[in-house]
């Protein structure tokens, strides 16, 4: 897929890090999985990484250690992994969201947020990553953010102040931006959003349905 916007290099080098949250490291993820330019980037820094652990210096082990990591082995595993880079072709849910959202938008229970809007809060994730579903020609409120946003577009398209956002497309939003994003296709736009702050709406109705969607 030939994406025109990716992920900052920032953020990129977090995610190879995994210093970023969970909630943009899912988001990048989705990314990865269709982009190979920043597939290719992020094997870099995984390389770099590598390396770098490589040249620490060798720490000796206490006796008791070999014993704990057997048993943390053997302990179930009750975390979702967050980088998928395979994606898988039925559904039109990107690979990395099965384990959490199963295949296929239209098995979601949407939950109307205005006219023309809808939003999947995704379990678990404290209304820090979510789905909105944008009906065509839907103007949303202009906004800024309390902290980072990553939107990616997972269907249709929409265009803001930073350009136009096709799929695959990722937008990497930091709090000094404010932006007003609109579908801008007959078949609408779904994107996948996390945060890692709050919403900061300049219009009053907005601001007073904030609580109520958690944004």
């Amino acid at each position: 897929m030939n994406c025109n916007h990716h992920p900052d290099d920032s953020t990129l080098l977090s995610y190879g890090a995994g210093s970023l949250p969970d909630s943009l490291a899912m988001v990048v993820a989705c990314h990865i999985a269709v982009c190979e330019h920043c597939q290719s980037k992020v094997a870099d820094i995984e390389q770099i990484g590598l390396g770098l652990v490589e040249q620490e210096p060798v720490q000796s082990m206490s006796c008791h250690a070999r014993s704990q990591i057997l048993t943390m082995l053997n302990e179930p595993d009750t975390e979702v992994p967050v980088f998928v880079r395979q994606c898988e072709p039925e559904g039109d849910i990107p690979a990395p969201l099965h384990p959490l959202i199963g295949r296929w938008f239209s098995n979601l229970h949407w939950r109307t947020m205005a006219p023309g809007m809808k939003q999947f809060v995704l379990p678990a994730s404290r209304g820090k990553l979510r789905l909105l579903k944008i009906a065509p020609g839907t103007l949303l409120p202009s906004h800024g953010h309390n902290g980072s946003e990553l939107t990616l577009v997972l269907k249709g398209s929409y265009s803001d102040e930073l350009g136009r956002f096709c799929v695959g497309d990722v937008a990497d939003i930091d709090p000094e931006m404010i932006h007003q994003p609109v579908a801008d296709t007959h078949e609408g736009c779904i994107c996948l959003i996390a945060t890692d702050g709050s919403l900061r709406f300049k219009g009053l109705v907005p601001r007073l349905l904030q609580p109520f969607f958690q944004l």
